[in-house]
């Protein structure tokens, strides 16, 4: 699909790698001027491509000030798709064949490898767990899912994991699975128990993650 314009198109890839933003935070991470950046989320918001909303679609709620809110400008799912690798329809195929060969079980056996070898980058020498879920986050960053850390409004004792861009989101909304292992994989790699709130496959603005700022359980 073609952008309408160049600047419009860094405004949308800037969304997809570095998440949600206002018109002044996109206007610092690229360095273009306010006018621009209205003129470019105006059409990308009339292509379908971005929406607004008051506040972010993840993190804590922001604090109620005086005068009228920021807009918080997201990717669409027609958005992400627009930038989205053709490498996922050929995923997608292979998985298809997959099911038809051995079922679910080869489904889920493939799900799991494939999640195994992802967290099997992850260093797990972290002095704490917050240096474990940004050393995650950046592992999976650097696989191609634009993740982040996000505080929570539960006073500290959990933050958020937050993945703005999916490789696989075609395969992952037609087979579930994939998203189930790489779940319960982050857990076992960080030897918490984690929730998944939310996930691009099934239509969210972001796949979100919630993890506990406990004490990690011994790993093998």
């Amino acid at each position: 699909m073609k952008f309408p314009g160049d600047a419009a198109e860094r405004v949308a890839r800037s969304l997809l790698a570095q998440g949600p933003g206002t018109p002044s935070q996109l206007a610092d991470r690229l360095s273009l001027t306010s006018a621009a950046i209205r003129k470019s989320l105006s059409s990308l918001t009339a292509e379908g491509l971005v929406e607004g909303s008051e506040r972010s679609p993840y993190g804590p709620a922001p604090a109620k000030r005086r005068g009228r809110p920021s807009v918080v400008f997201s990717l669409t799912g027609r958005g992400r798709a627009a930038l989205n690798q053709e490498g996922d329809s050929l995923a997608l195929e292979a998985l298809r064949f997959v099911a038809e060969v051995q079922g679910q079980a080869g489904i889920v056996a493939f799900a799991e490898r494939r999640a195994a070898k992802l967290m099997a980058q992850l260093s797990t020498q972290a002095d704490s767990t917050t240096g474990a879920v940004e050393q995650l986050a950046q592992t999976l960053t650097d696989a191609g899912y634009a993740a982040s850390v996000e505080k929570t409004s539960d006073g500290g004792y959990a933050v958020q994991l937050c993945q703005h861009h999916c490789p696989v989101i075609d395969a992952a909304t037609e087979f579930p699975e994939l998203c189930e292992a790489e779940t319960r994989a982050l857990g076992d790699a960080l030897g918490l128990h984690v929730t998944r709130l939310a996930t691009l496959s099934h239509g969210d603005g972001v796949c979100t993650t919630v993890i506990p700022l406990v004490q990690r359980k011994a790993l093998a």
